[in-house]
């Protein structure tokens, strides 16, 4: 009984909206036909009246059909969300195979150790991006058959040239500045066992394992003239002119065991950093003489120069009591960097490069002086640190370690180390194509500027289940645009014992700047303010076979390791690394021993 009380109730609940509605109609309609017609005083109005009347009438039962009509229409259908499903690989035919398929970055550090060489693409006009080519420019990474197979210790580029170390240690030059006639890769300087290089406007600086520095004609024509060097052997009485002439920088006074560790140059000039953490400078173009200060010798000049050769090395002398580490050096400035961390910067500043405001008055400064980085930081609670430094062109690049610290400012001793340290990067110099990184384009700086996409970055690292900043491994800065190298965790050691879902991957690579030659990989011509990812080096071919044709991933830069050469790992064990080089309008990736 209770339960049929409850059920005419709510029938009564339901129809009661209904009844209303018809009831609300027909009182409506009632009203009209009433107003229309009948016995009541608006009949006695006449045709204006029953007009009226007609006319509500045909509007009222006008809305009425219309409400009915909307109250019978059935709702719109609201559309169901259709859901995509990821689309079908390949079935995978080994352990290794299903690792290709599912990381684009596995099957990256596989070829890099499988197919060993070097990747260039920018200007060709020189003929050193594509030797084989006359293309005015090469847009995307392309390979040099001289190099197939082969692992180099060091290569730079300019637009009309190229110079690379071979892994014996020979020098291999190429482009046609080198020989207009036959610009292909040939080796002309052998048995110095070379290790680094760096290039000027006309010559080639070239850094021996034994400390030796000798500077070398870019020019074929210019290493084959009539005088030159003598080669003694320890085996023998005898000695044999050199096929290749070259000059050989001395500096003097070096201490016992000393010798040149590390060396940097411009278009002018080289810095030569000793063992001991002293720093010579010299002139490494045949064309001029430094003249803007970035020898770091006070009042030198072509007419001032002291007797001896023009390319003599001199120690730099306002950096004397100070233990230098790192050395990078600009078109026409020059930078240090010493054990303590403090930068010190002289040479050419009209864009800005040496960290400080432009001063039409003093375009240059011929002397080390300190960058003061601790005013970067004021009114912060970090204490910084610069790791490494880096130069190109008219631009700058410093990396700092920001600690966390708490205390009283006026009192070192109640200073506290909080642990936490944030990586930073930061640029100066001239920024009109984009060059500083920064988002801005600015012709010239007023100071260091912090690089934000490369700054402030953390990742967890399952090793030591912690945070760790993310820092730089590497900065290759060319004329107008640069590359860096991230330092995150990486990973290389995925063997036949592991997951089959366990792959290897690189280290993060990004290129910003000047992009009028397609130096910076993107396959277009305009310049980039930011750090931008570009596609894997073969352009996505080995994507496309695994069944990723369609997807869009980044290239990624294998860092050091030892594994064996060749496909399937079968050729000769060695340590290998790729590398990034940025030179003037031209860019590679090399197999680095």
């Amino acid at each position: 009984m209770i339960a049929r009380r409850l059920a005419l109730r709510q029938t009564s609940r339901l129809c009661r909206p209904v009844q209303l509605r018809n009831t609300a109609n027909y009182q409506w309609a009632r009203l009209a036909s009433t107003s229309s017609g009948g016995d009541g005083p608006e009949a006695r109005k006449g045709g204006l009246g029953r007009f009226l009347g007609g006319f509500l009438v045909a509007l009222l039962a006008g809305g009425a059909v219309v409400l009915y009509s909307n109250q019978t229409k059935e709702p719109p259908k609201t559309p169901q969300a259709v859901i995509e499903y990821e689309k079908p690989r390949p079935v995978p035919e080994s352990k290794e195979d299903n690792r290709d398929i599912i990381s684009s970055q596995h099957i990256q550090v596989k070829k890099s150790w499988e197919n060993p060489g070097v990747y260039v693409w920018g200007s060709n006009s020189g003929r050193v991006a594509a030797p084989d080519s006359t293309d005015p420019v090469v847009k995307t990474p392309r390979r040099i058959p001289f190099f197939d197979g082969k692992l180099l210790r060091d290569l730079k580029l300019d637009r009309d040239f190229g110079a690379a170390i071979t892994e014996n240690g020979n020098l291999v030059q190429w482009g046609t500045a080198f020989s207009s006639a036959n610009p292909s890769p040939a080796e002309t300087l052998k048995g110095k066992d070379l290790v680094r290089i760096e290039i000027s406007r006309d010559r080639i600086i070239a850094l021996g394992k034994s400390g030796s520095v000798y500077s070398v004609p870019v020019s074929a024509g210019d290493q084959t003239s009539s005088k030159k060097s003598q080669k003694s052997s320890w085996f023998s009485l005898w000695s044999s002119p050199e096929t290749v002439n070259y000059r050989e920088l001395k500096p003097r006074e070096l201490g016992w065991g000393e010798k040149i560790s590390d060396i940097s140059g411009g278009l002018e000039h080289v810095l030569l950093l000793t063992s001991k953490g002293r720093l010579f400078s010299a002139a490494s173009s045949s064309s001029d003489f430094p003249s803007k200060g970035q020898l770091g010798i006070p009042g030198l000049t072509w007419t001032t120069r002291p007797e001896g050769p023009y390319d003599q090395p001199h120690e730099v002398p306002g950096l004397k009591r100070f233990n230098i580490e790192q050395i990078a050096a600009g078109d026409y400035h020059s930078l240090a960097l010493d054990s303590d961390g403090r930068v010190f910067v002289f040479g050419d500043n009209t864009s800005g490069q040496l960290g400080f405001e432009v001063e039409p008055q003093i375009p240059f400064i011929d002397a080390p002086i300190p960058l003061p980085f601790n005013k970067i930081y004021s009114g912060s609670s970090k204490q910084p640190r610069v790791t490494s430094i880096a130069a190109g062109g008219a631009n700058s690049f410093f990396t700092v370690d920001a600690k966390r610290i708490a205390g009283f400012k006026d009192d070192v001793d109640a200073v506290k180390d909080l642990g936490r340290v944030t990586a930073d990067t930061f640029a100066c110099g001239s920024g009109i194509w984009g060059s500083l990184g920064t988002g801005k384009w600015t012709h010239v700086s007023l100071g260091p500027s912090k690089i934000k996409s490369l700054s402030g970055l953390y990742e967890w690292d399952e090793n030591t289940n912690s945070i760790i900043p993310i820092r730089l491994a590497r900065l290759s800065v060319g004329s107008t645009h640069t590359a860096a190298v991230m330092d995150n965790v990486t990973q290389v050691g995925v063997s036949s014992s592991t997951s089959d879902n366990d792959t290897n991957w690189g280290a993060d690579i990004v290129f910003w700047g000047g992009n009028e030659h397609y130096q910076l990989g993107t396959g277009k011509r305009n310049n980039l303010a930011i750090p931008t990812y570009i596609d894997p080096l073969d352009g996505g071919e080995a994507d496309a076979e695994k069944g990723r044709g369609n997807e869009h991933h980044r290239f990624q830069i294998t860092p050091r390791t030892t594994v064996r050469l060749g496909e399937g790992g079968t050729g000769r064990k060695v340590s290998v690394e790729q590398r990034v080089e940025c030179g003037r309008f031209v860019t590679a990736v090399y197999s680095g021993a």
